[in-house]
């Protein structure tokens, strides 16, 4: 998501990455095939895996699709909590413009 790795670039093999990170092959498995239909990587059978060159656009809606769910999360704790729209909208304009956001 930040961007790290270039197209084209291979990545490590699902047992390997697996092994690193110690968890399932099967677990590793299903995030490659959930990156593939996302359109970020691609896999060549016998070769392994690769960073998609078209995914920056992807890249993007990813990163948004990710805040997005964020924040409806927040937005659902605001309801479940008593808070208005415009308390929510308050808390968010304070954070952006606090010391949080420049510690990101």
């Amino acid at each position: 998501m930040r961007g790290d790795l270039h197209a084209d670039q291979s990545l490590p093999s699902i047992r390997m990455l697996a092994k690193e990170l110690r968890i399932s092959v099967i677990t590793t498995k299903r995030a490659y095939e959930e990156l593939e239909k996302d359109g970020l990587i691609y896999t060549m059978p016998g070769k392994g895996s690769f960073v998609s060159a078209h995914g920056e656009h992807t890249l993007e809606e990813s990163k948004r699709r990710v805040v997005e769910d964020k924040l409806r999360e927040a937005m659902e704790a605001a309801v479940q909590m008593g808070l208005s729209p415009s308390e929510l909208s308050r808390i968010f304009r304070t954070m952006m413009e606090g010391e949080e956001w420049v510690r990101f």
